[in-house]
């Protein structure tokens, strides 16, 4: 009971870290690295996989990570881009920390329930690959965002005169 305790605890305070950097991103431009290089710091999870205890079928694997893109689609709608002196800044946007909050929530409740029937490395393994599918397609998504702003800066640079 503990161990659960404590596990939603950090959930919480990971999700509050996430709302209160998201704030601080958008003070600062953006580039293509600070878009894509979360997903690959947060693959290197995929090493809980080594211990036998956080095994999980495949389709549990594929389910979850479903739910996660499922997820995505509202961190999708609420990120956007806008150019200010020729630097690109992600655009606040009052909707994220409520859905940020609302996702925390349905989580928490999905792992309770989930905890009756799942023991705890596994109900990790799960949450885990529930997560990374909401980074990715989130992530990308940012990035293809990211991209069109920018090839649409070069061409409107390129067709200005001088």
């Amino acid at each position: 009971m503990i161990v659960q305790i404590i596990s939603l605890l950090i959930g919480v305070m990971f999700a509050a870290s996430i709302i209160f950097v998201r704030i601080k991103a958008s003070n600062k431009p953006t580039n293509a690295k600070k878009i894509l290089l979360p997903p690959l710091f947060m693959s290197t999870g995929f090493f809980m996989f080594i211990a036998p205890e956080t095994w999980i079928s495949f389709p549990e694997a594929i389910g979850a990570f479903f739910v996660g893109t499922l997820f995505s689609i509202l961190l999708i709608k609420t990120s956007k881009f806008e150019r200010h002196n020729d630097q690109i800044y992600l655009k606040r946007s009052k909707a994220f920390a409520f859905i940020l909050i609302g996702l925390l929530i349905i989580r928490t409740v999905m792992k309770v329930a989930l905890e009756q029937s799942v023991n705890l490395p596994e109900t990790g393994a799960i949450f885990f690959i529930l997560a990374f599918g909401m980074i990715l397609p989130w992530r990308i998504a940012m990035y293809v965002m990211y991209r069109r702003l920018v090839s649409g800066v070069a061409v409107e640079e390129a067709g200005t005169p001088s």
